[in-house]
C-alpha cells in the first residue's frame, strides 16, 4: 500500500512468515474463537458473525454481510464497523501461525462505500515477522472477490502471552472462559486476538 507509515513497513531483518505444521487446511472454515467475539462469534446479535476460511500460506479470507445494524449513513456500512472487520480478519491469520498476537496499529483506507446488504469480500496475509512484531496487511472488496477494492489495512500485532488477556480482561468472563470443561475451547478463546 503506498502512503505506508514507517511503523507498518517491516524493519530490515524481518523474516518471511512460517504456516504451522498444525494449521487448519486450506479452504477450511476456522471457526469463531470465542462466542461472544463482536467479530467472529455467534453470541453477538449484531455482531459481524465473519466467517474466515484458511489459504495458502499464510493467508485467509473471509466474508461479511454487511446488515443494517452495521449503519453509518443512511444505507451505508459505518467505517468503524468495516475497520473492524479488517481487524477480525487480520487477527485470524495468528491461527496459521500458532500464535497468540494483539492488534498494535492498525491503519485503514476506505475507497469506496460499502451498502447494506453487501458482502464484503476480505483477504489477509501476513508479510514479515521481525521479533514480536508481525506485519500483515488486508483487503476488502465488493461485488466478489475479484471485485474492486472498497477498504484496504495495513497492520503490525504484537506477540503476547496468555497472561495479557488475564491480567487485563473482566475477571468474570476471564473465570468462565477458563473453566470450561472443554480444554480446547478455553485454549482457543485466547488464541487470537479477541
Amino acid at each position: 500500500m503506498s502512503g505506508r507509515t514507517t511503523a507498518l513497513t517491516p524493519p530490515a531483518g524481518a523474516r518471511p512468515p512460517v504456516r504451522h505444521p498444525e494449521a487448519p487446511a486450506p479452504g477450511e472454515v476456522i471457526g469463531a474463537h470465542y462466542d461472544n467475539c463482536f467479530g467472529c462469534g455467534g453470541g453477538v446479535p449484531h455482531g459481524l458473525h465473519l466467517e474466515v476460511r484458511a489459504g495458502e500460506g499464510v493467508r485467509v479470507t473471509a466474508e461479511f454481510r454487511v446488515r443494517e445494524a452495521h449503519q453509518g449513513a443512511p444505507g451505508l456500512a459505518h467505517g468503524g464497523v468495516l475497520a473492524t472487520a479488517l481487524d477480525e480478519t487480520l487477527g485470524s491469520l495468528n491461527w496459521l501461525t500458532r500464535v497468540i498476537a494483539v492488534t498494535g496499529r492498525l491503519e485503514t483506507d476506505f475507497a469506496l462505500p460499502v451498502p447494506v446488504d453487501t458482502v464484503l469480500h476480505l483477504d489477509a496475509e501476513v508479510s514479515a515477522v521481525h521479533g514480536r512484531k508481525i506485519y500483515c496487511t488486508a483487503t476488502g472488496r465488493i461485488g466478489g472477490p475479484e471485485g474492486p477494492v472498497a477498504v484496504r489495512a495495513d497492520a503490525v500485532f504484537i506477540e503476547v502471552k496468555m497472561e495479557h488477556f488475564v491480567n487485563n480482561g473482566r475477571p468474570a468472563e476471564i473465570r468462565a472462559a477458563l473453566s470450561d470443561p472443554d480444554q480446547m475451547k478455553v485454549m482457543r478463546a485466547f488464541e487470537v486476538n479477541p
